[in-house]
């Protein structure tokens, strides 16, 4: 379930990620999404969106990080 826009994204990211990672957020989901199609390219008994999940938080995570405030901010 690729994401067309920002807006579709689950309130979790929505609500706690500024605007430009939850672009990066949406762009690395949907690759991921396309990429691990095919269970043999999955580690384990992994869900297609449970690594897509996780390959877009690590996107995310590359360029912010959660502040003392508990807000994300551009590393």
């Amino acid at each position: 379930m690729p994401y067309k826009s920002t807006s579709d994204l689950p309130d979790a990211v929505r609500d706690n990620l500024p605007e430009h990672a939850q672009e990066i957020f949406k762009e690395a989901f949907n690759s991921a999404w396309d990429e691990y199609a095919d269970p043999d390219k999955r580690r384990g008994e992994e869900s297609r969106e449970e690594v897509s999940f996780k390959v877009a938080w690590a996107a995310v995570k590359n360029e912010y990080a959660k502040g003392d405030d508990d807000k994300w901010h551009r590393k």
